[in-house]
C-alpha cells in the first residue's frame, strides 16, 4: 500500500530545513513533500503545472504557512475547500503570523489548526513533532482517506 505524502508549503529556508527535522523525529513512514509557494502548492494539489505527472491522490495531510510568495497561504486554503476533491485533507497553518485577521482568515476558510511557530530552536522542533504524532496517530482521519505509518 502506498501511503500518502505529507505536503509542507515553506518558503523560509531555515524553517524548511527545521520542520523536516522535526517530521524526521516522529519516524513517520509518509514521504515529504515540499513546494516553496502557494502558487506550487496549488499547482500539486490540482496536478496541474510541474505537478501533472505526479501520482493521483491527495497529502495526507499539509503544513501550510500563511505569508507565501505568489499565492498566500489563506488563498490556498481558499482554493482547496472550495475543491470536492480536496476540502477533507487536515491543514495545519504553520506560521511566523500571530496577526488576529490571519486566525480568523484562516479557521473561516477552513483550516483545522493554526500553529504560530515559535522562536527558540527546541521549542519549534517540539511543536512541528508534535503535530506530526497527533495527524499521524491520534487524529481519526475520515474513513478510507489518510494513512499513515510509524516506522520502528
Amino acid at each position: 500500500m502506498m501511503l500518502e505524502p505529507i505536503l509542507l508549503v515553506e518558503d523560509n529556508p531555515k524553517d524548511l530545513e527545521l520542520t523536516l527535522l522535526a517530521l524526521e523525529k516522529c519516524n513517520l513512514a509518509n514521504e515529504v513533500v515540499t513546494v516553496r509557494d502557494g502558487a506550487e502548492a496549488l499547482d500539486y494539489l490540482f496536478r496541474r503545472g510541474f505537478c501533472a505527472d505526479r501520482p493521483p491522490g491527495n497529502p495526507a495531510f499539509m503544513l501550510l504557512d500563511v505569508k507565501l510568495p505568489k499565492v498566500d497561504g489563506i488563498e490556498v486554503l481558499e482554493q482547496m475547500r472550495a475543491d470536492e476533491g480536496l476540502r477533507t485533507i487536515p491543514v495545519v497553518m504553520l506560521t511566523t503570523s500571530s496577526e488576529e485577521q490571519d486566525i480568523l482568515r484562516s479557521y473561516e476558510f477552513g483550516a483545522n489548526a493554526y500553529v504560530v511557530k515559535p522562536v527558540m530552536f527546541e521549542a519549534f522542533i517540539e511543536a512541528v513533532r508534535a503535530l506530526g504524532a497527533f495527524w499521524a496517530v491520534v487524529n481519526a482521519p475520515p474513513p478510507g482517506s489518510l494513512k499513515f505509518h510509524r516506522q520502528g
